[in-house]
């Protein structure tokens, strides 16, 4: 008999708006054909039709990453933004200072 593993966690669960699509899927894939489809038309006449096909592909990708791509429950962009401030925002060497109360009673004694 045929059964369906029903999750116990329903907080990983998102909701579908249109076409088994989240809303975030659905935005970054129409913004993906906003960009592409325009990009190939007017490419076409100019290149051949696989370079331009390759462009459009090429161009797409960006949207297609940020709509599809999460790890451990975060978005793309909040990965990209993590990395980019760890990576070049802070600095790279954090000191570790302490204000320790018996080394100032002996600086104190001194």
């Amino acid at each position: 008999m045929a059964y369906v593993q029903i999750p116990k966690d329903l907080s990983n669960v998102k909701t579908k708006v249109m076409f088994n699509l989240t809303k975030r899927q659905l935005v970054c894939f129409s913004l993906a054909l906003l960009v592409g489809l325009p990009l190939f038309f007017l490419l076409k006449g100019k290149v051949n039709i696989s370079a331009a096909t390759l462009i459009m592909i090429f161009s797409m990708m960006p949207f297609f990453l940020l709509a599809l791509y999460e790890k451990h429950g975060q978005p793309l962009e909040v990965l990209a933004r993590h990395y980019i401030e760890v990576r070049f925002l802070n600095p790279k060497q954090r000191p570790y200072k302490t204000n320790n109360f018996y080394s100032a009673l002996y600086r104190q004694e001194k």
